[in-house]
């Protein structure tokens, strides 16, 4: 809870009577040294993305009352429906010739008599959740009332203007009211990054961890090989397990604690770590049941109307929980990252239908040859008469048949798609920005598609994942985390640095170019301490220049603003000779490829980018705070940062290439 002074008072001069008449005003200063910065922002931000208060009030009834719902339903459908009446088994108690509703669904009264033990157990763990819930709702509602108020007095914005002002907007006003009021009392002002540490704060942490590899889990799985784990279930547990439960390694959420900085002390700290992780894991083991059981209730009451009206949206890919942490840029906030991936949508969807396989194609069209002619001969016989559905496991065999259609449909290659592969991986990274050094040149392999499904999977393989994670989090908590404990341990050690006004981040987030970033996205030689200290693939430089380009009026450290200087002048030469000669870039449109040096293809990569940046309408800047230019902009700086990463490999490997020959003696 935040501390807050007292309300002023402003004395003001009677005219008439010389009176001072004390008028209390709201004021600003009740803001003054919140302790809690990184809540107060982050409740802040969630306030604006979730349009205020009485929206996230509404949402939040309305969860509740979904719970009821699903459980009363549930309790309904178990116990409450005379099924021996329904599928006409025995006739209806009242001897009528039509089954009614008073006959199948059974008094309130009755349909609790019916209760088991095992159901009984089952209600006063709901009970118990829902009134969990509604702790959790009531707590929300006072802090967020604090932040309506805050929105309201300090900023000087209604709710209703929400909507009308992007997020820059308002965190340039939390700027000017830090100067006036001192949130934050160890810095006069806050830059643009102190603001995103403080919200980003444990979100950067698992961004690291992901680029080095310490997370997620990676399976072998039979048939299907490595296999990528990370689940919302999962995510819950490890964000449960670093930040927020009581031996968590931070003791405050800005403050990562005392032993933990300690070399001498890693192995002790290990041992604790991994005794708290069997702990979670055997919690999760114990409530697995339940929470599996809710899983699939959830997911049947959510995905039954999908099915029935539109089954082939199971067959629609998404970009996947690891793909959003593998391709989020250290400090990037959500609503960032989501217009960006939004954008990366349509090619990577182009990208994975260019992929046919001649075999499976003639397999799939003649099952949906079968399966088409049997449907449409079920529907002919219920349109000549509509009995026909009355048959029983009719109306099963057409909803399957229909399923089936549409999987089998949306298998079906796409004629209009391109073929060229490469072509269509590098629209991709265009907007998502990050491309494994495995994967250049391989955009046509079986592996590299592979592992991109692992970024953009199938809607219902997102759904199968969230129904079986609680059996798996256990096992993967047990087998996958607790023996890389020390390696965690090991991480918050060496990767944690104390910012003033902030408190401890994590150093990647610092985006020093300097100390970790990697030589082969430079054009000028770094000296970094060693690989265990270095960004892969890019990370720390393009997430240096994609916060500049979100956040223009940023000020970068002195030690990498020659850095980002260099970037966007080689980045605006190629946009300049793109404009100056149009015939050349359009000869060259296409030619560019991610991983090929930056030439004449360069400029057809800016064309395609600055078309792409008109593409969008207005509706991003308002929703993302983000102008298409500066959209493009970044587009053209991830490419020649790329450019350069490909020349500095190529050279290496031609150089080592040489070295490694033997020299033919002359004859």
């Amino acid at each position: 809870m935040q501390n807050y002074a007292s309300l002023q008072e402003t004395h003001e001069p009677d005219e008439e009577g010389g009176v001072l008449v004390h008028v209390a005003e709201p004021s600003r200063a009740r803001w003054n040294h919140i302790e809690d910065l990184d809540s107060f922002f982050s409740r802040m931000y969630q306030y604006h993305q979730r349009h205020g208060l009485y929206c996230m009030l509404l949402q939040e009834v309305l969860e509740l009352i979904q719970f009821v719902f699903i459980v009363v339903l549930t309790a309904y459908v178990f116990h409450g429906i005379n099924y021996p009446v329904l599928f006409k088994d025995v006739p209806p108690p009242t001897n009528a010739t039509k089954v009614t509703l008073h006959d199948v669904v059974l008094p309130f009264g009755e349909c609790v008599s019916n209760f088991s033990a095992l159901t009984w157990i089952a209600l006063i763990i709901a009970i118990i959740v829902w009134i969990l819930k509604l702790i959790r709702g009531v707590y929300h509602f006072f802090h967020f009332w604090d932040i309506k108020q805050f929105y309201n007095t300090a900023l000087k914005i209604e709710d209703g203007e929400l909507d009308n002002l992007t997020w820059h907007e308002v965190q340039t006003k939390v700027r000017t009211v830090q100067i006036e009021q001192q949130m934050c009392i160890h810095k006069r002002e806050l830059s643009e990054l102190d603001i995103y540490h403080r919200i980003l704060r444990q979100q950067n942490y698992l961004v690291a961890m992901v680029n080095k590899r310490l997370l997620p889990p990676r399976l072998k799985v039979p048939f299907l090989g490595e296999v990528v784990y990370w689940t919302s279930g999962l995510r819950l547990n490890i964000q449960l397990l670093f930040f927020w439960s009581p031996w968590s390694p931070f003791e405050h959420p800005w403050h990562l604690r005392e032993e933990y900085k300690k070399p001498n002390l890693r192995h002790d700290l290990a041992n604790q770590f991994g005794k708290h992780i069997l702990w979670l894991a055997l919690a999760n083991l114990v409530f697995a049941p339940i929470i599996f059981l809710w899983q699939i209730l959830y997911a049947f009451f959510s995905y039954a109307a999908i099915i029935r009206k539109e089954p082939s949206l199971l067959a629609v890919r998404r970009w996947s929980l690891y793909g959003r942490l593998y391709l989020r840029h250290f400090n990037e906030l959500e609503h960032e990252l989501q217009a960006r991936l939004t954008r990366a949508h349509r090619p990577a969807s182009k990208y994975l239908a260019a992929f046919t396989s001649p075999l499976g194609t003639i397999i799939s069209e003649n099952i949906g040859f079968y399966a088409t002619s049997f449907l449409a001969v079920l529907v002919g016989l219920s349109i000549i008469d509509e009995d026909v559905l009355t048959v029983e496991h009719v109306l099963t065999i057409m909803t399957f048949l229909t399923v089936a259609v549409a999987v089998l449909r949306s298998l079906a290659p796409d004629e209009t798609t391109s073929s060229d592969l490469e072509d269509l991986l590098t629209k991709v990274v265009l907007h998502t920005h990050y491309l494994p050094t495995d994967w250049v040149g391989q955009a046509h392999t079986a592996r590299v598609r592979k592992e991109f499904e692992q970024l953009f999977q199938y809607g219902f393989v997102s759904l199968l994942e969230t129904i079986l994670s609680p059996l798996l989090t256990p096992y993967i908590l047990w087998r996958h985390i607790y023996p890389r404990a020390i390696e965690i341990v090991d991480f918050f050690r060496n990767f944690t640095v104390s910012v003033v006004g902030v408190g401890d981040v994590c150093s990647f987030a610092q985006m020093d170019v300097r100390k970790h970033g990697n030589p082969e996205w430079h054009e000028e030689e770094i000296s970094v301490p060693d690989q265990y200290s270095q960004c892969e693939d890019g990370k720390v430089e393009l997430s240096l220049v994609h916060f500049k380009c979100t956040n223009p009026s940023w000020k970068p450290p002195d030690s990498v603003q020659a850095f980002v200087k260099n970037v966007q002048n080689q980045s605006s030469m190629i946009a300049s000779l793109s404009n100056q000669d149009p015939t050349r870039m359009d000869e060259s449109l296409g030619a560019w490829r991610i991983g090929e040096p930056c030439s004449d293809g360069a400029l057809g990569a800016s064309v395609m980018l600055r078309r792409s940046a008109e593409y969008h309408t207005s509706r991003m800047w308002t929703n993302e705070g983000i102008s298409p230019i500066s959209i493009r902009d970044m587009a053209l700086n991830a490419t020649y940062l790329h450019s350069i990463h490909s020349n500095r490999t190529e050279n290496r490997v031609r150089n080592t290439a040489q070295e490694t020959t033997p020299l033919l003696s002359n004859r």
